[in-house]
């Protein structure tokens, strides 16, 4: 008998001895921090009336409620621990739209495994991670937790984290019968992943968090499903549903999505968990009667497991089962999934945790290593006018530091982080300072304080706030020290940005702009003639009409976690060379999002760039956009063949035998570093189909490929381009569609690369 055979018996053996109201207690998973929820918890534990709790990190207290929760169930059935492992636990990588930017699949496994290692260290069984929502609505707050606008760079993101917290593909939970790919377990050192928000979150109407969303089913299944698709056949074990309403029906409540799309469509096989109190949110969206209805609904429609700050409307569902509403059946489907992950993560066998070495874990160097060469791979540099940067360190006599985020250690880390160390996190100014030493004075001021939230943060009570302004700071004296601090140097690195806790959940914004009187002292300071750096700390873009003009040098380093000062020390004085690259378009104003690179042509093409007679409707820096300090040109562009046939017809009519949509062509380029430094260049390949079934968008990422290149040397980067490709969803066809049609091709550093090439699949068209 095989690990996977014993799995399966021992959960279909479990099934056949519980109670309706021990299956229930399995659905339910408890928060774990307010008195009044721990009590709960810990009562429903001792009863065996909880499956998994969340918000617990120290691995003395997860081995004390494990213990709990064993021995309060007759059946000794042990609890699953989750948490929002989104970007580190306790070595913080980037926020994810900064791993993102890094487009380095191959980083971001690494960086989400190192992640995993630290969870899975004190306890943690299940993250809830990647967010894999599209968000083209920088508004949005959320979007700092993804991958950004395009859905194929979304997926190849979203497919690297569940590898790297899974293990790869021996993490996946399987099909609900305790299969995990015949292995029966996850990967030592790894974690169930847990996609979210399933879908649509990210497209709430006017940016607003928790507004409802209008798709159609070509913007769904082209757009905001191939993320969730690319994670699950990676083999995610969990996906949580979304709060809001998609089309007029409550995510949490709609089985279309949730069992005809996801499992019936996708092939999703593991559990479902709710988003925080979602379950009992369908009683306030008006979609539920009550508390009762909302659990019946949501069980029915697909959800397996409610995420409960309180009082579960699940527990109703002992008395629907009884009364016949819900069938045995229905139920023990749910049940079987969850104790199927249990058992994939091994808690049948070995329940507790090795508090000794999850210290040793926790402190291993070469987590921080890895959390710097991610930081750096991540940064983005957007202007480097007369090239400013690098700094040449020989040369620095003063270097001023100026701005409220230079020295704020909890603003590095970002968002979504909850048991970090502050006393091992570098700031800017701390890496300054340690990477050049003695020979130049760095000397800092924060120049402005940064405005307070109008609102709390949603966690901030669980770690520490970020940079303020003490009650005694004097802005005005401030304000003018730095100016005399940026006289007074040979460059001004000035660090702006958003606080962590402006962005997030609960977190849009009605404006771009840099908060407060920032805009003011970046003005203030290049006005005195010292040369000026801008290193921008955020997780969206923001207005930077000004800098964009004034500001020789700009380099996005989002919020970049633990070793974020040591990695902008070593990209500002060139130990470093900037790679990343935008995965969002940047807008010049608010008034102009969302503005998707890939819109379709519309009826008038000439005029799409004039449409707003206040402002340009271009962005100020498009999607995919990144500089280096190397430089790159691209050359002869290739397709292997410039024709390719549908089925039963060529373009002279005549009949080719397995001549099919299903060939798959290659594309190939030179890409040349024409500099005399050593660099790396994301190459990227657009496509854009000219007629068909529907209108096509105007260039749509196919491919790209992160590639170093030594400084004079020439690299052949080669792209394959097949069905899946080619394949879209029509809602003229009301399917997936492949069309005989023309395609262009586009090859080069960004989405508005110049080099083309064109081939043809199938018969040029016929009148009509």
């Amino acid at each position: 008998m095989t690990t996977a055979d014993t799995a399966s018996n021992r959960v279909e053996h479990l099934l056949g001895q519980l109670s309706t109201a021990e299956k229930v207690g399995q659905l339910v998973q408890y928060f774990h921090m307010e008195p009044s929820q721990t009590e709960q918890a810990e009562a429903a534990l001792a009863r065996g009336g909880a499956g998994s709790l969340l918000f617990i990190t120290d691995p003395a207290e997860i081995n004390r409620l494990q213990r709990l929760s064993i021995e309060g169930s007759p059946h000794g059935i042990p609890v699953l621990f989750g948490f929002d492992v989104i970007h580190g636990l306790r070595t913080i990588f980037p926020v994810p739209i900064g791993l993102a930017a890094s487009w380095d699949p191959e980083l971001v496994e690494r960086s989400q495994a190192v992640a995993a290692r630290e969870a899975r260290a004190v306890g943690i069984h299940w993250t809830f991670a990647p967010m894999v929502d599209i968000a083209r609505d920088p508004r949005w707050g959320r979007m700092v937790e993804g991958a950004g606008e395009d859905p194929y760079l979304g997926a190849m993101m979203a497919a690297a984290q569940v590898r790297g917290f899974q293990g790869g593909r021996r993490g996946v939970v399987g099909d609900g019968t305790g299969t995990v790919n015949g292995t029966g377990r996850i990967a030592d050192g790894h974690l169930i992943a847990g996609p979210k928000h399933f879908v649509g979150y990210g497209a709430a109407l006017g940016g607003r968090d928790y507004d409802e969303a209008d798709l159609s089913d070509q913007e769904l299944r082209n757009v905001y499903l191939p993320p969730f698709r690319a994670a699950i056949e990676a083999g995610a074990g969990n996906i949580m549903c979304a709060y809001m309403d998609l089309n007029g029906v409550p995510a949490t409540g709609n089985r279309r999505l949730l069992t005809d799309i996801l499992r019936d469509e996708l092939g999703f096989d593991g559990w479902v968990v709710s988003d925080a109190n979602s379950v009992r949110d369908l009683a306030t969206h008006h979609f539920a009667a009550d508390l009762a209805d909302a659990g019946e609904r949501a069980l029915t429609a697909g959800v397996d497991m409610e995420m409960a700050i309180h009082d579960p409307a699940f527990d109703q569902l002992v008395a629907a089962v009884g009364a016949g509403r819900i069938s045995t059946e229905r139920l023990d489907a749910s049940v079987r999934r969850v104790l199927s992950a249990k058992e994939a993560m091994g808690l049948f066998d070995d329940p507790y945790v090795d508090e000794d070495a999850a210290r040793t874990i926790l402190t291993d160097p070469a987590h921080r290593v890895a959390a710097r060469e991610a930081a750096e791979a991540a940064a983005v540099l957007l202007r480097n006018e007369g090239d400013l940067l690098p700094l040449r360190a020989e040369s620095l006599r003063k270097v001023a530091v100026i701005g409220p985020m230079a020295d704020s250690r909890r603003d590095t880390l970002g968002p979504w982080v909850f048991g970090y160390d502050l006393d091992e996190t570098v700031s800017v100014l701390d890496g300054l300072r340690a990477r050049l030493g003695g020979p130049a004075r760095v000397t800092f001021a924060p120049g402005v304080p940064l405005d307070q939230r109008v609102f709390p943060s949603l966690f901030e009570p669980m770690g520490e706030g970020s940079a303020g302004s003490p009650p005694d700071f004097d802005a005005d004296a401030e304000f003018e020290r730095a100016l005399r601090v940026a006289e007074d140097a040979d460059v001004a690195v000035v660090v702006l940005g958003e606080r962590q806790d402006m962005i997030g959940e609960n977190a849009s914004r009605s404006t771009l702009e840099l908060p407060g009187d920032q805009l003011g002292l970046l003005e203030a300071v290049v006005e005195t003639g010292t040369p000026t750096v801008l290193v921008l700390f955020s997780g969206r873009p923001l207005d930077l009409r000004w800098a964009a003009k004034n500001v020789p040098a700009i380099l996005e380093v989002w919020y970049p976690g633990s070793q974020g000062g040591a990695a902008v020390a070593n990209l500002l004085l060139g130990d470093a060379t900037p790679a990343g690259k935008l995965p969002f378009t940047w807008p010049r104003t608010v008034g102009q999002v969302p503005m998707p690179y890939s819109h379709t042509r519309s009826h008038d093409p000439d005029q799409q760039d004039r449409r707003y007679w206040d402002e340009q409707s271009t962005p100020l820096y498009p999607f995919g956009h990144g500089l280096s300090y190397a430089r790159f040109s691209y050359a002869d562009l290739r397709v292997e063949s410039g024709t390719t046939s549908i089925e039963g017809a060529s373009s002279d009519g005549t009949t080719l035998d397995g001549a099919t949509l299903d060939r798959t062509l290659t594309v190939s380029v030179d890409v040349t570093n024409t500099s005399a430094r050593d660099g790396v260049e994301v190459v990227q390949l657009y496509l854009h189909q000219r007629y068909g079934a529907s209108s096509r968008p105007v260039r749509l990422l196919k491919g790209f490929r992160r590639v170093p290149i030594a400084a004079g040397a020439t690299q052949t980067v080669a792209f394959t381009i097949g069905p899946e490709e080619r394949r879209y969803w029509s809602s003229g066809t009301g399917d997936w569609t492949l069309d005989a049609t023309t395609f262009d091709v586009w090859v080069g550093g960004d989405s508005t690369a110049t080099l083309h090439a064109e081939f043809t699949v199938g018969a040029e068209p016929g009148p009509r």
